[in-house]
């Protein structure tokens, strides 16, 4: 397989699980709460959190698993379970966020807390990394079979850690120029796409761990 075959695959398979355009809206109810500084560094803090965790799972995924006892089945679930409690209601219109003016005036510690407070979950976790996401690069690491393929997986994994940050510093500013109607139904679709992909993660990963504690019984 030519060198730059199984890094575009893997690039071009995490983004269509991102799907930019759903979490740009999906993102919304975070950064309205935050100044135009604040979203930079939850971007930024994205992109690095994002680059970790790709680092982690091509380099050291399948040991870390193994060693911690955790399929990628059960990362999936789980990612399900958050991702619906995020996208539910979003969908439904409910959601709460904290309006910006709650942050004018506040001192600045306040306001660092307040990117920081969001940027692991639900930001990073489940909203754009998840199990599925972990499973995929995993799995193509297990397909290199020499160590400049991995570092070609780890480049290519950090252009898809930089779509995400940018998607998000993008979100920023597409929310400050549309409508409250027109936020609204972005948000509501947002929403059915997170739930739907909610679904999907809790049946294929729930499937998987049913079908794997099938075949430890039968052994």
């Amino acid at each position: 397989m030519p060198l730059l075959e199984n890094p575009l695959m893997m690039f071009m398979a995490l983004l269509a699980l991102y799907s930019p355009v759903a979490a740009l809206s999906s993102y919304f109810s975070i950064v309205r709460r935050l100044g135009p500084a604040d979203q930079r560094r939850l971007a930024f803090g994205l992109f690095a959190y994002v680059v970790i965790f790709a680092m982690t799972a091509l380099w050291i995924g399948e040991p870390l698993l193994e060693l911690l006892g955790i399929s990628t089945a059960a990362l999936a679930f789980t990612g399900g379970i958050a991702l619906i409690y995020v996208g539910v209601p979003l969908m439904r219109g409910t959601h709460e966020p904290t309006p910006q003016e709650s942050l004018d005036g506040a001192d600045p510690g306040a306001q660092a807390a307040s990117w920081r407070s969001v940027l692991f979950m639900p930001v990073t976790f489940p909203m754009t990394v998840g199990g599925t996401t972990f499973a995929i690069l995993v799995g193509f690491r297990s397909r290199a079979e020499n160590v400049s393929e991995v570092v070609a997986l780890s480049i290519a994994g950090i252009a898809y850690a930089a779509v995400t940050g940018i998607t998000l510093y993008l979100s920023g500013q597409v929310e400050r120029r549309t409508s409250p109607r027109l936020q609204m139904l972005l948000e509501r679709i947002a929403g059915i796409l997170l739930t739907a992909i909610a679904v999907s993660l809790l049946a294929s990963g729930g499937t998987q761990m049913v079908v794997a504690a099938l075949e430890r019984l039968q052994h």
